[in-house]
């Protein structure tokens, strides 16, 4: 396996972590380097950082609505403006914690699915009833799930992942680390390109 990697810090309620998430395997794959996943709780680096969502800023979210569908047409993908946003993740992000700890081969399938559902459909995941019909539809067993995010362990590690990523410079969502050096957002996934090569 190569030695080069890419980190990919996200939490499903951003829209640029999930385009960038439709972008980053390819050109893991192209770069012959290793795409590592890095589920971390936004609402915890906001808060640490003192930073806050583009949508908290009026321009800035109107912009954002024009963006976003400007570069999901760019790199040929589907998306569609989630009417629930912003959404708690709290459960969404300790899921992503809990496969990759307790059942890693369906790590990226639950990712697939939760993205698609957040960004594509899109389904309100903040409700605990439709998360469980996205869950059950896609054939993960949604009492495992519920017992899996409740667990100490896990969340504990969603809070280190989170504190790890911001006492490395991570300030919002997505954000990746390329031999130590960072790359916020998905429209700079061209330096991660070149520094993979």
């Amino acid at each position: 396996m190569s030695e080069k990697s890419v980190e990919f810090f996200f939490d499903f309620g951003s829209p640029t972590a999930y385009l960038a998430y439709t972008q980053l395997p390819d050109i893991a794959k192209n770069a012959d380097a290793q795409l590592v996943y890095r589920p971390m709780l936004l609402g915890g680096v906001f808060k640490a950082t003192g930073n806050t969502s583009p949508a908290a800023v009026a321009a800035k979210g109107r912009w954002m609505n024009t963006d976003l569908p400007r570069w999901a047409k760019r790199y040929c993908v589907p998306f569609n403006f989630n009417p629930n946003f912003p959404i708690n993740t709290l459960t969404l992000m300790r899921g992503a914690v809990g496969m990759q700890m307790h059942q890693p081969q369906e790590f990226e399938r639950y990712i697939k699915t939760v993205f698609k559902a957040m960004w594509v459909l899109p389904r309100n995941l903040g409700d605990v009833s439709e998360l469980e019909g996205v869950l059950s539809e896609a054939g993960f067993d949604t009492a495992a799930f519920t017992a899996m995010v409740g667990d100490s362990a896990v969340k504990a590690q969603l809070v280190a992942n989170t504190e790890e990523a911001v006492s490395r410079g991570v300030f919002g969502a997505p954000t990746c680390f390329v031999d130590g050096h960072i790359f916020f957002c998905q429209d700079r996934l061209d330096f991660v390109h070149e520094a993979l090569a």
